[in-house]
């Protein structure tokens, strides 16, 4: 499905596309539904030879192109996973990103604090390498007993082996050995009144427990799997996957989603999608519920899929089934409270101001102190919620002197003659901090420079620098907003959030040229010092700060430097 703008806005997949595409068009549907139907302009289809084939190619289309109402793994949420090193002299390190490297991954883990202080007790443990790469002599950690020190000794292939399978062994649910020998040596310091050393134990036991094995649940068999538990209602739904490690439940992954297909397909889709994302890592073993067909599961993940029906794999399942519901519940109070916030806001504003529902709007502010430095922003929003993907930053060339007019237009004209040449999606509404003079001045660069006819609007402010109205046509009329209306809240924090990154962008430009300016005045600055300065100290603060020695650390001559100094703190003074 597609929009005005050719934007692909959602895939989807059906045995019978034409009763499909109809149902969308027909009968009475949810808000969300209606706003994709509304949305719609043009769509285009691929045939395929099978259902997995067409789960597949949905899958790949929706990473492609990102449609804004297909379900979208977007979150940056990972887990940390414990991982021995596929090299000559192997290294145990923690990591949030899983690689086909060769290396033995071990998670992922509830407790990123708990995860790394096991890798120190195993590292006391198993003197595996420590440094990335090999120092020329031993460092701290040998003398120490952590580290073998092959940069120095020899250390051979079978007693690396033996260390990591040690590792793996403790990882893989035989960490009960350790603990006992931690208990003895616990004990043995108490009886010797050797407290700290007593306490430093048990506080590794606790650490072995958060991670190892405080678990409501086990499982026997050892086995690792993932355990999809899934709820819809309302055109939502919600999954919820059980992480299963060596027999135990470690965490939990929470996802709650609009969907437009059948609940199963859907619930393939976000399937397909959750190994695609590189911290999760296939297990051995994946439970579903009996609704959802094994075999084309099987098929798309190329793991064992099972559907229990009775024991702890089905008290499992309907654990994860029974919080689904939960986090359902909980969410759509949420979820209304947000849709009145941005969606529907958006759509109120479209409303007030005569135009299609503006989805995409993109707004300007300048900034600059009495002409110097003058700089613009734009930023984006997509249904009421910030994009910063699409923020801009604009350094103003054409313009000298406060003229914020010219420096809009110089601005308009540079993103949307852009956007033109790259034939891209133009928004469906510009907002431009300022008020008549502003809004005319971007209005005369897109209608009679650019030819285009995009709604644009003037967001003024009153003297406490706050929202105050909105204006657009010609001549400029205020648009009748309530002022405890989502609409005009809306408005509000677009121009909060574009005023912010204009100034914020302005404060670095402006730190930079007073940095420069210094240091073109000093005999003895050129370019290439002036590189050297910039790189090493980074700030003017940074470098008002420096000794000579610091200066020294650049290769920068005491006179030239004691110059410098004097200049900055002159400065200061002044």
């Amino acid at each position: 499905m597609k929009n005005k703008h050719g934007t692909v806005i959602y895939v989807g997949k059906a045995k019978v596309l034409k009763n499909r595409v109809r149902s969308y068009f027909r009968g009475s549907h949810d808000g969300k539904t209606q706003r994709l139907v509304m949305e719609i302009r043009d769509f285009e289809y691929i045939i395929t030879s099978s259902n997995l084939e067409a789960l597949i190619l949905e899958m790949n289309l929706i990473k492609k192109y990102e449609p804004k109402y297909n379900v979208l793994l977007k979150d940056d949420k990972s887990y940390p996973y414990l991982k021995i090193t596929n090299e000559e002299h192997p290294r145990l390190i923690t990591t949030r990103k899983v690689k086909k490297d060769g290396g033995k991954y071990f998670g992922p883990y509830p407790n990123a604090g708990a995860a790394n202080e096991t890798k120190k007790l195993l590292d006391r443990l198993y003197p595996l390498r420590k440094c990335r790469t090999l120092p020329d002599r031993v460092c701290l950690y040998y003398h120490i007993g952590q580290c073998l020190a092959p940069c120095e000794f020899e250390v051979s292939e079978d007693t690396n082996r033996d260390l990591v399978q040690r590792i793996a062994k403790f990882l893989n649910n035989g960490h009960q050995e350790v603990k006992k020998e931690l208990q003895v040596k616990m004990e043995h310091a108490a009886e010797e009144l050797n407290f700290e050393r007593a306490k430093e134990m048990r506080d590794q036991m606790h650490h072995i427990d958060a991670v190892m094995e405080k678990q409501k649940m086990t499982i026997n068999d050892q086995v690792s799997r993932d355990v999809f538990g899934f709820s819809y209602d309302k055109g939502w739904m919600c999954v919820q996957v059980f992480f299963v490690r060596q027999g135990k439940l470690i965490e939990r992954d929470v996802s709650v989603f609009p969907f437009y297909q059948e609940p199963e397909d859907d619930f393939f889709t976000y399937l397909g999608q959750f190994y695609l994302k590189e911290e999760h890592i296939k297990p051995k073993e994946v439970v579903i519920s009996a609704a959802i067909d094994s075999e084309l599961a099987e098929q798309l993940l190329e793991v064992k899929v099972v559907q229990p029906k009775r024991g702890k794999k089905r008290e499992l399942l309907a654990l994860a089934e029974k919080n689904a519901e939960q986090a359902l519940r909980e969410r759509f109070a949420l979820i209304e409270r947000d849709e009145e916030r941005t969606t529907k806001a958006v759509e109120q504003l479209g409303e007030a101001l005569g135009i299609d529902t503006p989805y995409r709007i993109e707004a300007f502010d300048n900034s600059n102190i009495q002409g110097t430095d003058p700089v613009a922003a734009m930023v984006t929003f997509l249904d009421g919620k910030p994009h910063k993907k699409d923020y801009r930053k604009y350094k103003v060339r054409s313009v000298e002197g406060p003229d914020d007019y010219a420096s809009m237009k110089e601005v308009v004209r540079r993103r949307y003659f852009r956007l033109l040449k790259e034939e891209a999606a133009f928004p469906d509404l510009i907002l431009i901090d300022g008020g008549k003079g502003q809004l005319s001045a971007a209005k005369s660069v897109l209608e009679d420079e650019l030819g285009l006819t995009i709604p644009v609007a003037g967001m003024a402010k009153d003297e406490k620098h706050k929202t105050s109205e909105l204006i657009i046509g010609e001549p400029p009329a205020i648009v009748p907003l309530q002022r405890n209306s989502h609409e005009f809240y809306l408005l509000q924090r677009i121009q909060d959030e574009v005023h912010r990154f204009a100034i914020t962008f302005h404060r670095q430009i402006r730190g930079k040229s007073m940095f420069t300016s210094i240091l073109d005045d000093i005999p003895g600055i050129g370019e290439k010092r002036k590189r050297q300065l910039l790189k090493h100290f980074g700030s003017m603060k940074k470098m008002k700060e420096a000794t000579l020695d610091d200066f020294r650390k650049v290769a920068i001559p005491d006179r030239i430097s004691q110059e410098l100094m004097n200049r900055l703190h002159d400065q200061d003074r002044a």
